[in-house]
């Protein structure tokens, strides 16, 4: 594939994500938060391939960005569940 190619389904995935997270509402991005880290796991491992295959220095580069920001994202993710079920517990539990 060539780079335009890889560029134009880059751009359409980031708008396509932008405009299916927007239209969820509030009460629920916590659960999609918490559901997403399987999808950030999966970018994972895809970036880990895209890196370690490291036919180019372009996907080396990309490659460990994505890694990086899945990266984040599952952190972040689970972060934000536990927090969550923290507010769930009963007052004695720990």
């Amino acid at each position: 594939m060539s780079f335009l190619n890889i560029l134009t389904i880059f751009v359409l995935a980031i708008f396509v994500g932008w405009e299916v997270i927007t239209k969820v509402p509030p009460i629920l991005h916590t659960p999609l938060m918490s559901g997403s880290n399987a999808v950030s796991g999966i970018t994972i491992i895809g970036a880990l391939v895209a890196t370690a295959s490291g036919l180019d220095t372009l996907t080396v580069i990309l490659g460990s960005a994505a890694l990086a920001f899945a990266t984040i994202n599952v952190v972040g993710g689970f972060l934000v569940t536990n927090r969550m079920l923290q507010k769930f517990k009963k007052g004695g539990e720990k």
